[in-house]
């Protein structure tokens, strides 16, 4: 399958979310990363609708994973610092809202 199928089932999964329809999204994004496992963006969707699902554990897992494919992504760090907020762990919440700052920071430096 092409690049352009898992992105599309991104976005499918994406707009099923926005309407409330976790678990149609989640199947969808569980068919993109079957076909492409190192897409970034279905597992950082997949870390979203897993957290509003208040599923902390499984949101934590597709985060860490989507950190591992991109260790430099703004937002995964966000999302890790909100999972471990929600999970009680202000400490390691704080490190990861840190760390998001810190690439901001870089970011707008670059430009």
């Amino acid at each position: 399958m092409s690049d352009s199928t898992v992105q599309n089932l991104v976005e499918e999964a994406t707009l099923d979310f926005t309407l409330g329809d976790n678990d149609t999204a989640l199947a969808k994004l569980d068919e993109a990363l079957a076909l492409d496992p190192a897409c970034f963006d279905a597992w950082h969707t997949r870390t979203e609708v897993l957290f509003a699902a208040n599923r902390l554990d499984d949101a934590l897992a597709a985060a860490e994973k989507a950190l591992s494919l991109r260790p430099d992504d703004i937002h995964i760090h966000t999302s890790l610092s909100r999972i471990w907020m929600e999970k009680g762990n202000k400490p390691v919440a704080e490190d990861y809202g840190a760390k998001a700052r810190l690439l901001g920071w870089k970011s707008q430096l670059k430009q």
